[in-house]
């Protein structure tokens, strides 16, 4: 396996549901992120689609040694450049293009783009990658559509978001070209809204579970 998958695999170690947050308020950063961590799933996505995003994961990558913590939704090289600077891990982003390739290529941050064509899994496969995100998994054709790549791109595995759910990520978890998971179920607006930390870690503890 080429060397940034590997180091990406390391980071998520095992874990099976990597949570995908928007951060409203950034106050909220540091305890949802301890919260999820104390649940068993210390590698996290804090999403760009909010103002508060970037100042979030510096909070996190500075005040929560124990999380793991990564950037979603980069569109290009200037957000994959920003992210990075402010503690990201990882980089994820929702599609696959040339100018992500090259940020990724010049960073030692790896990169987790998404791709549900074959066209788009054969590109980035092209350019080392062995680990994609799936996404829109539900609207893309879901575990079917899965099924259908696990033989004729057997090297390539995959984390799926978008639809996924606590009722329905142990049937993705199950396919031998799922690695894990993403999904915002473990960490929902009304409980970040009230702070409610336990009854967060308690989702996180649960999901946490879900391939042993």
């Amino acid at each position: 396996m080429p060397s940034k998958t590997e180091k990406l695999l390391s980071l998520l170690n095992g874990q099976p549901v990597i949570p995908v947050l928007k951060i409203t308020d950034v106050a909220s950063a540091v305890p949802l992120a301890r919260a999820l961590a104390r649940g068993g799933l210390s590698a996290i996505e804090i999403t760009l689609r909010t103002a508060d995003a970037l100042e979030a994961i510096r909070r996190v990558a500075a005040e929560v040694e124990e999380a793991i913590v990564g950037a979603g939704t980069i569109l290009d090289s200037r957000q994959f450049d920003e992210a990075a600077s402010a503690g990201s891990r990882f980089i994820v982003s929702p599609g696959i293009t040339r100018e992500l390739l090259a940020a990724a290529a010049d960073s030692e941050v790896p990169l987790l783009p998404g791709a549900i064509t074959p066209g788009e899994i054969m590109a980035a496969r092209e350019a080392g990658l062995r680990f994609l995100k799936f996404f829109p998994a539900e609207q893309s054709g879901g575990i079917a559509s899965l099924k259908a790549f696990a033989s004729p791109l057997a090297d390539v595995k995959f984390c799926p978001t978008g639809g996924i759910t606590g009722k329905n990520a142990a049937d993705y978890l199950s396919l031998p070209n799922v690695i894990c998971v993403g999904g915002s179920w473990v960490a929902p607006d009304d409980m970040v809204k009230a702070g409610k930390w336990d009854e967060i870690e308690a989702l996180a503890r649960a999901a946490s579970q879900l391939r042993k």
